[in-house]
């Protein structure tokens, strides 16, 4: 008999590279004075939802979004460096602005290519990907029937999201970014993976969300909805 097991993943809130715009993968850094507003939004939209246990990436910013949730739930945090967000390498705390103009060609493939993206001096997605999968089918091996919550970043979720979405990586340029705190449900039974919820954020007001509010995500948005206007004709 095939056993449901339920995952709740949650962006990490608003941290200080997502504010200040500077590039953090492995960099730990914590989360701002918005992003503890954030948390605490998140931690009371899960405070009726059925939690059993709670993984995290072992970095601050996820650490300290998780802790609220745990403090709600009255759970113990498990720390793992298998969900952390990817190794930039060399872009590590680079501000955003400066990598075109550094890495022109690994920039762009960041953005019209990630699928063939590697980082210099870090990780390939492929790697990152793989690792991320690995570890949340671990998770769910040691947790069947339970109610799961996984506390990540911005890029581990959108890469898994297309394997979830059972497309290849190489369309990975078509899946959103979510924004802070957003909440994604997906429940897997029998080998496979069903999204009940994608990158929610109706917990936050509009003045309270991060990317909703900054130039790149519209300018990003535009590019988006030109893409796959194309692809319909």
């Amino acid at each position: 008999m095939a056993i449901k097991t339920r995952i709740i993943f949650v962006r990490h809130a608003e941290a200080e590279g997502n504010l200040n715009r500077v590039f953090h993968g492995w960099t730990d850094s914590s989360i701002t004075e918005r992003g503890h507003l954030q948390a605490q939004r998140v931690a009371e939209r899960l405070k009726d939802v059925e939690v059993d246990v709670i993984y995290s990436s072992s970095l601050k910013r996820t650490l300290q979004t998780a802790q609220y949730i745990a403090d709600v739930k009255n759970l113990p945090i498990i720390r793992t460096d298998k969900l952390k967000e990817i190794n930039g390498g060399e872009w590590e705390n680079r501000e955003w602005e400066e990598l075109p103009n550094l890495w022109p060609e690994e920039y762009d493939s960041w953005e019209n290519r990630p699928h063939e993206h590697k980082m210099p001096g870090g990780e390939s997605m492929v790697e990152f990907q793989k690792r991320l999968i690995d570890e949340v089918k671990y998770i769910i091996d040691n947790n069947k029937g339970k109610n799961i919550c996984i506390v990540t970043h911005g890029t581990a979720i959108r890469s898994m999201m297309c394997y979830f979405n059972n497309c290849d990586l190489t369309e990975m340029i078509n899946v959103q970014w979510y924004d802070n705190t957003s909440v994604t449900i997906l429940d897997y039974e029998d080998g496979k993976f069903d999204i009940i919820l994608e990158g929610d954020t109706s917990h936050l007001e509009k003045e309270l969300c991060t990317v909703q509010n900054q130039k790149w995500w519209q300018e990003y948005n535009e590019k988006y909805e030109q893409r796959k206007q194309k692809e319909s004709m």
